[in-house]
């Protein structure tokens, strides 16, 4: 890793006005790390973790998830850094696997954020990249991802104890790996949309937008979680009740707090966890802050 190191790359744009300066990689983890503390203060999230309750879980809370995005976010700056360097998939596994380590430090052994070091790892990678001119500097992250290592992350080894892997193979659903490979169709079609439009619908209250975004990815994906912990009928279940609130008008509609909230207790009564979801929400909220538009 070299501390320090610069690359030109796009702030967080306001009003689409660019504005191009010099960042470090430290920067570039700094807002993955803070994506992933946004994730959890966001409420209510349907039988997530969050800053108010632990949702489905009995092994992790808030202050857990905050010491593990502590712990992994000089990895974040590693992948930015190596991604300028050009670096292979190889190497950027080997930075996930120790950054993976240090999570199951700071938790004692507890998985709070695999999904995320992946595919918030490969999004800092590609930052650095495109900043360092390997790409071009209007490619997408996600574009880049798959441009860059979407062969070898789709041909790479399977993480067999992993319950996304034993989810992908029971269920025959692509996963994060496929999600990573195919330039994470779920954060530019899905998450970062609804993100975009849930900000103007909700001025002046960004866990809203960040709650109708959650929802909206449950909608969607085809979350490994939820087939882990719930099988089909788990997944469907989620997928419609998410479906439902949203049709109902979301953030939009009066009251729309509580009708979240009881949406969580329904998750959290058949032990169910969006995680992948989760991760594509903090991947969002990493794009929407890097990208260039």
């Amino acid at each position: 890793m070299i501390s320090g190191s610069t690359f030109l790359s796009a702030e967080p744009r306001r009003a689409q006005v660019c504005s191009t300066r010099v960042a470090t990689a430290q920067e570039l983890a700094a807002s993955a790390a803070g994506s992933l503390v946004l994730e959890l203060e966001t409420w209510p999230k349907p039988g997530l973790v969050s800053h108010v309750d632990t949702g489905s879980h009995d092994d992790m809370d808030a202050e857990s998830f905050r010491r593990s995005a502590a712990a992994i976010e000089p990895f974040f700056t590693a992948m930015a850094d190596n991604g300028a360097r050009g670096c292979g998939m190889g190497r950027l596994r080997s930075i996930g696997l120790d950054a993976e380590a240090a999570m199951l430090r700071a938790t004692s052994g507890v998985n709070t954020h695999r999904g995320a070091i992946f595919g918030l790892g490969l999004l800092c990678a590609a930052a650095g990249a495109r900043a360092s001119g390997r790409v071009d500097r209007e490619m997408q992250l996600g574009a880049a991802v798959s441009r860059l290592w979407g062969e070898e992350i789709a041909m790479g080894p399977i993480l067999l104890s992993s319950h996304g892997s034993w989810a992908c193979r029971s269920y025959g659903v692509g996963g994060a790996r496929m999600e990573a490979a195919t330039g994470f169709p779920s954060v530019y079609e899905v998450g970062l949309p609804a993100l975009r439009r849930s900000i103007l619908a909700s001025p002046g209250d960004p866990e809203a937008a960040r709650v109708e975004t959650c929802f909206s990815l449950i909608a969607a994906v085809e979350d490994t979680n939820l087939l882990h912990r719930g099988g089909t009928a788990g997944l469907q279940f989620a997928r419609r009740a998410s479906q439902r609130f949203l049709d109902e008008g979301g953030i939009s509609r009066a009251g729309w707090r509580a009708c979240a909230a009881l949406i969580h207790d329904r998750f959290v009564a058949r032990r169910l966890s969006p995680g992948g979801s989760a991760d594509l929400l903090a991947m969002s909220l990493f794009v929407e802050a890097n990208e260039v538009r």
